[in-house]
Formats: structure tokens, sequence, C-alpha cells
């Protein structure tokens, strides 16, 4: 977000008429049908018992699918991702994911999540290492042009047009095949946008999407995307035409980030392991290893801040984001903590200093690419515990 948010300065001079809106009504916000599809998302802060069926129904057709008839009886590990938000940033988290392929390491991951940037980088990473050359051109070849234009209007000042025209390069109906065929093997994708309206981070569950396969959850697939990167004041937010008891509503959707910079499902799948019993399912066997890329530094940077307007809000909104960040990074270690989880954190490391001299800045995108791909390959050091921990994990 950062220098973007600059913008909101300028928007105060800006003016234009705002369109007209239906807004879901809250009582309505879970029983909405977009493009006649229904249970593909959830609201962060409250169980889903669609997320939960699911969470179940993926165990049941692993434990048929396994040759083993004590599947469930042993120890099974799952490796899970999440990618943060962090704009251009997200080359480092691209360049670790190369890197990692060729160091012959990476798992494949059971699920994968995906924020802002990281939205973009999610479908990717899960469908694996076949795809780290597009991930590798969309982080390198591009700059500032290639994905935003400026053009003030009444909701935004700059258009998004070129980076939905970048959206619609690399997520086309091919792409979708293969996430729904990872989908149907039981794997599982989401990304996560903020719906304004009703001030919550919305999980959306991409793979679902992916399997309904026609022109309509090709459409909402890419627009979900584009709402997860979606910066608000600087981008537009991205309308999703929505019916409820008949009527027909719009959601106006943005940046997941401006929620949370990284996420998981523990709070939308709550009761599931009392509900896996009920079936069957005993998945206190399940162990999980969960590795947390964030695109963006944790440590503090000392930094001597000019006396001017501008470099005072963009160390402001920098430090926001990052406190943000380290508090959505702890509420996962909490979560590996009070379950069998095995907690591991990727960052850019403070010791990097940004030469970008312009938003998306290809040279300094690459430099973020080429760092964090030689970690990887090195065998990189995967934090235990968040920053600020390390002592009282000796």
């Amino acid at each position: 977000m950062r220098k973007q948010l600059y913008w909101l300065i300028i928007l105060f001079f800006v003016s234009g008429c705002a369109s007209v809106r239906h807004a879901v009504p809250p009582d309505l916000l879970n029983s909405v049908r977009i493009y006649g599809m229904h249970d593909i998302r959830a609201f962060s802060g409250n169980p889903s018992d669609s997320f939960k069926k699911d969470f179940i129904k993926l165990l049941e057709q692993e434990e048929k699918g396994s040759s083993s008839f004590l599947s469930f009886k042993t120890n099974r590990t799952y490796y899970l991702l999440a990618i943060s938000g962090g704009s251009n940033n997200g080359a480092y988290g691209a360049g670790l994911l190369n890197g990692w392929s060729q160091s012959g390491t990476r798992p494949v991951f059971k699920v994968v999540t995906g924020i802002s940037t990281g939205a973009i980088t999610a479908p990717f990473a899960f469908l694996g290492s076949e795809y780290d050359d597009k991930l590798k051109e969309l982080y390198t070849k591009y700059s500032t042009k290639d994905i935003v234009r400026i053009h003030p209007s009444n909701n935004s000042f700059a258009s998004s047009k070129p980076l939905e025209r970048l959206i619609e390069r690399y997520f086309d109906a091919e792409l979708l095949k293969e996430i729904a065929i990872e989908y149907n093997k039981g794997r599982r994708l989401y990304v996560g946008t903020t719906n304004l309206d009703a001030q919550r981070l919305v999980i959306w569950d991409m793979g679902k999407i992916a399997s309904i396969g026609d022109d309509n959850a090709l459409k909402l697939f890419r627009k979900v995307i584009l709402a997860s990167a979606s910066v608000p004041i600087a981008f537009p937010p991205v309308y999703l035409n929505v019916e409820a008891n008949d009527k027909k509503y719009d959601e106006m959707h943005v940046d997941g980030g401006v929620v949370k910079q990284v996420f998981f499902l523990y709070d939308v799948v709550q009761g599931v392991e009392k509900a896996a019993k009920e079936k069957g399912v005993d998945i206190s066997k399940i162990q999980y290893k969960i590795y947390i890329i964030r695109n963006g530094y944790i440590d503090a940077v000392w930094e001597e801040v000019p006396d001017k307007l501008l470099s005072i809000a963009d160390r402001t909104v920098d430090t926001m984001i990052k406190s943000q960040s380290g508090g959505d990074i702890y509420q996962l270690y909490n979560f590996t903590k009070l379950g069998r989880g095995d907690f591991n954190l990727a960052y850019i490391p403070a010791t990097h200093v940004s030469k970008a001299k312009e938003l998306f800045d290809p040279i300094e995108m690459q430099a973020l690419f080429n760092l964090g791909f030689e970690e990887a390959l090195r065998g990189y050091d995967w934090k235990k515990v968040p920053p600020g921990l390390e002592e009282d994990a000796k």
C-alpha cells in the first residue's frame, strides 16, 4: 500500500459524481448468490458450515483414496502455505518459490492462501513448480505503466485496467482447469478480499470456483484476484453483482490487506474436529507444517524521515502495515501452538535496501526476486518463531 496512499491527499482535490449503489443488507450477506454460485466463500471471524463440511469431505476423499486401510490411524502431515500482501515486494516471494523448487525440497501444499500481491502468486504456488517461469515473468518483466495508469475519478486516483489485462492474460481457462483438477484431488486454494461495506475479510474458495468451469466462473475468479490486489483510493473498488432473496444487489470489494496481511482458515472452520469425529474421521492424527511468506520487512528499520508531508505519510503507512503484519503472523503462530502445527516464516531481511525509482521498478523487483531465489536455493533458514520470541524458543 505504502506510497499509493499518498494519493489520498490529492484526492481531496478531485471531485466527481458518485454512482448509485444497492449494497447487500447485513442480514443477507451470508445468503447471496454470485453469478448463480453459492457456498464459495466465508467471512473471516464467523464459523462457516459449508467450509467445515468441505474440509471433512476432502479428508473423507483422501481416506478413500489412500492405499492404507489404517490411513487415519497413523500420523499424517499436511503442508500449508500462506502468502502475504506486499505490492512490488511480491517479487521476493516469487523468487523464494523458484529457488525452493530448484533446491528440490519444495513440498506439495495441501492448502494455499494468498492476499493482495499474494493472491496473484497463490494460484501459481498452488499448481507447483511447473508454473515457476510464469511467476518469475509476472514479477520481473513488468513496470509501473504495465500495472497502473493515472486516471483520477470519483472513487480512485488511478485505473487498474492495465493490471486487469495482465490478470486476464495469465489467469485463463486452461489455468482454471489445472486448479480444478487439483481441487478434485482434495487440495484447496483460498484468496482474501475486503468487503468494504461489511468491513470484513472474505475468504474465497478459488478451487471450487475453478471446478465450476464456465465463463462466469472464470470471470469471478479474475475479479476476486483483481479485488484482492486493488489498494483502495489508489485503485477503484471491484464491484460484484449478486442476488439475495430474488433481489439484485452489489458488493464493493478491495484489497484484502486492508483487514489482514496474511491469513488462514482457523476462524471459519471452528468446530471441525468435533464435526469430523461425528463422521468417523479422526483428525487428531493430522499434523501440519505451515509456511508463511511475508512479502515485506518485519524487523524495525531505522531511517531518518524528512520533515515533509509525503515522507511522513509514507513512513507512517509503512509502520502501520508492518505492525499489522506482525499481529497477523502472531495469530498464525498461536494457531500452530494450540494445535499440532510446525511454524515456518520467511521475510525480506532488514539488510536489503530498496533502490526502487518507481512504484513497480523492474530492476528492484529483479533484485528482490534474486534475493529470495538465492536464499531458498541455499536452503532457507525458516524462522521457527515470530520476531521477538527468539529467546523463548531456545
